[in-house]
């Protein structure tokens, strides 16, 4: 027994150990299969021939230099490489670019290990580069997006496989086998990463398998709901806030924070009045003077005649004639001043339902920039009440049974205060002036000025900011809301944006750059410095994502991004550019458009002069087709720059490379349809007039035009 468990493993058994070791798991199938077939049935080893020794001792004697390799020192240290190792069928859905985050922040922050991929000795990994290629497809690994040219037949049978495959509905399809009683189909291949071959790729994509031993489906943030494809650069470059102990133990919504880069930026409430787009799109009431013309204005006032909105239904316009007339002159306001010379109410309404299922007003509440009151009244509704909506709005028949003034009243009164030099804020105040049937040109909403985390048309309620934003509880009674309460916490948020700035309560004040995080991370054994990042995009990156890290490159072409993600990662030419550590950055992220542009998914570049502003392209430069020959090569030269960097990166370099999205063509074609579409709508013209009419048809396209531009892919390694 003692003899036994001193030899563990026999002599042809180490090879297993040393190949899972310093091979990455590769070449370990092979292995098996060696010791597999130099074993009897009964355990006992086989007299193996001469040729058979002699393939052994050379298999060994080729993998000494491995091992040598793997082991040797880098940069004068002994190192452990890192190894990525991925669990076959452990995936339920897709990767998203936030799991591409974590993953490099489970390198160099304070992230958690991902669950979706295993990276061995993590604390080794030296640099980390993360280049984004737009117009790459999971579709050009498996042949149904083709980069060769091909007979017209196959052609054919292509096309029409792609086009059953994209008419396909999976919840249609799982309906239907439940309806059979057969069970769901299992559809995690389709999360799962494919392995890349040489023998099953086409000509210009295979050196990727020279580099990469998978192609993964990388999903695109977006929301399925609401139809919409997110930034996939912020999914990268833009990192939540770091919880703290009082937001784990605090329930509802945590209080709001900023960074520490963070200025406070003194504001006037004229930066946050409501566009004409905004108001339509948010189905207002629109005032005469917010358009230019006097043609778009009968235009107006004919649609609102359509739909009942005129003076003849009872609906009155304050007494403003252009939006000039709002206008203070500087000399009468005061220096840093928030109202801006301008008088400011929040307005805030109470409804019931009266006949018929329709909305009148039963409650209205003024109240002034200080806090004081300036109106509250009850008013009589035309129609008998059916529901007076006492649980949300506290009003009773008790309380209304005396009450003798109208509408009508409440309107003359309104007409009185609201001057041209008067800006009505509230939220959601679309509604409020539809019961007072009451339009005005000067409006602030909070529900625009603190949007959505996740963008409209989604909105926050007025309790949720208040509580992030305000650290307040309203709307706590039993009996339903108090509009006097609800109209001083809108002031108090809108006082809040404004001394704080245009920044606060978006997305930007929930997120901060990924290479700040980075910065607050040090390198294990090192001096106590925070990690350094670069990005290496065309244009001028200082001054968007790049203005934060330690290095910004801008580019002109794909090889000027190339030489740039070499400079920036082993430290060169940083005597002639001293932003550049002497030893290379830590993190890098770049990208190349060449490939983007060739297929039309952008038809836009960044001016170089101004960051806020672009350039449209030629259209010779940005084919919506292309010749499949064309495609090959820019592919090709695509895939030929990904294999410069790899060759440019130092030892023990995490390389990821992602699409970003899918083919984004079909969602902005759509996106445009619907947006004149809106707008023809909104200004209330006949449905036989409308050169875009939007049905189901064009809505259930558009869901599924965004289900595959979300679709991209990505390959990661260890170099």
């Amino acid at each position: 027994m003692v003899g036994t468990r001193k030899r563990k493993y026999s002599d042809d058994e180490s090879p297993v150990k040393d190949a899972s070791s310093t091979d990455n798991g590769f070449g370990v199938a092979q292995t098996l299969t060696l010791l597999r077939e130099s074993k009897t049935e009964d355990g006992a080893s086989n007299a193996a021939s001469a040729d058979d020794m002699q393939s052994k001792e050379a298999a060994k004697k080729d993998d000494v230099p491995q091992r040598a390799a793997k082991k040797k020192r880098v940069d004068g240290e002994k190192t452990k490489y890192p190894v990525l190792t991925y669990v076959e069928g452990r995936l339920q859905s897709s990767i998203r670019i936030a799991d591409l985050q974590g993953l490099l922040l489970y390198c160099f922050a304070d992230g958690i290990a991902p669950q979706w991929i295993s990276l061995k000795h993590s604390g080794h990994v030296r640099k980390i580069v993360a280049l984004m290629v737009p117009g790459l497809e999971i579709g050009m690994f498996d042949g149904s997006v083709p980069l060769l040219p091909q007979p017209e037949d196959t052609e054919m049978k292509n096309d029409s496989a792609d086009a059953e495959s994209q008419e396909e509905d999976p919840k249609q399809a799982d309906f239907d086998r439940w309806k059979q009683g057969l069970p769901l189909e299992d559809r995690s291949h389709r999360f799962n990463p494919r392995s890349l071959s040489r023998d099953t790729l086409p000509d210009p994509l295979q050196p990727l398998a020279d580099i990469f031993p998978h192609v993964w489906p990388v999903r695109a943030p977006g929301d399925s709901k609401y139809n919409k494809v997110h930034s996939p650069l912020q999914a990268i470059l833009l990192s939540a806030l770091p919880k703290n102990k009082e937001d784990n133990q605090k329930k509802g919504p945590k209080q709001a924070r900023m960074d520490k880069s963070f200025v406070p930026k003194r504001t006037p409430i004229t930066t946050f009045l409501s566009s004409l787009e905004d108001l339509r799109e948010n189905d207002y009431p629109l005032h005469p003077a917010l358009l230019p013309t006097d043609a778009e204005k009968t235009s107006l006032m004919e649609s609102r005649k359509r739909t009942g909105q005129d003076s003849e239904s009872g609906w009155v316009d304050t007494r403003i004639t252009t939006l000039e007339e709002g206008d203070v002159p500087e000399a009468e306001i005061q220096q840093g001043s928030m109202t801006a010379g301008r008088t400011i109410l929040a307005l805030d309404c109470e409804m019931c339902i009266t006949e018929g299922g329709k909305s009148e007003l039963t409650r209205i509440s003024l109240v002034g920039w200080d806090g004081e009151v300036v109106l509250d009244e009850l008013v009589k509704p035309q129609l008998p009440v059916i529901d007076y909506l006492t649980r949300f709005s506290g009003i009773t028949q008790e309380m209304l049974d005396p009450v003798a003034t109208t509408l009508s009243d409440i309107q003359q009164k309104l007409l009185t205060i609201l001057t041209p030099h008067t800006i009505l804020v509230g939220h959601s105040l679309n509604s409020d002036l539809t019961a007072l049937k009451l339009t005005h040109p000067f409006i602030v909403d909070t529900t625009f000025t603190y949007p959505h985390p996740r963008g409209p048309p989604l909105k926050c309620s007025l309790k949720w900011l208040t509580q992030k934003y305000l650290n307040k509880e309203i709307q706590k009674g039993q009996t339903g809301h108090d509009s006097i309460e609800d109209a001083r916490a809108v002031l108090e948020l809108v006082k809040q944006k404004c001394e704080k700035g245009e920044r606060w309560g978006t997305s930007d004040a929930s997120n901060e750059s990924i290479f700040k995080r980075l910065a607050r991370s040090t390198r294990p054994g090192k001096a106590p410095e925070g990690r350094t990042g670069a990005v290496v995009d065309w244009g001028s990156p200082e001054r968007g994502f790049g203005s934060q890290a330690t290095v910004a490159i801008g580019c002109s072409n794909d090889a000027d991004v190339v030489s740039g993600i070499a400079s920036v990662a082993k430290g060169e030419n940083s005597d002639t550019n001293p932003s550049i550590p002497g030893t290379g950055v830590d993190f890098t992220w770049a990208r190349m458009r060449e490939l983007e542009l060739h297929r039309g998914w952008c038809n836009r570049l960044p001016d170089p002069n101004n960051a806020n502003e672009s350039t449209s392209l030629p259209e010779e430069t940005t084919p919506t087709s292309s010749t499949t020959s064309a495609l090959a090569d820019t592919v090709a030269r695509t895939v030929s720059n990904i294999h410069r960097v790899y060759e440019s990166l130092p030892p023990c370099t995490l390389f990821i490379v992602y699409s970003g999205t899918g083919d984004p063509r079909e969602v902005t074609r759509l996106q445009a349809m619907h947006k004149t579409f809106r707008e023809e709508f909104n200004s209330r013209k006949p449905w036989d007039e409308l050169t875009v009419k939007w049905t189901d048809v064009e809505e259930q396209a558009l869901k599924k035009a965004c289900e595959r531009a979300r679709d991209g892919c990505g390959f990661m390694c260890v170099k």
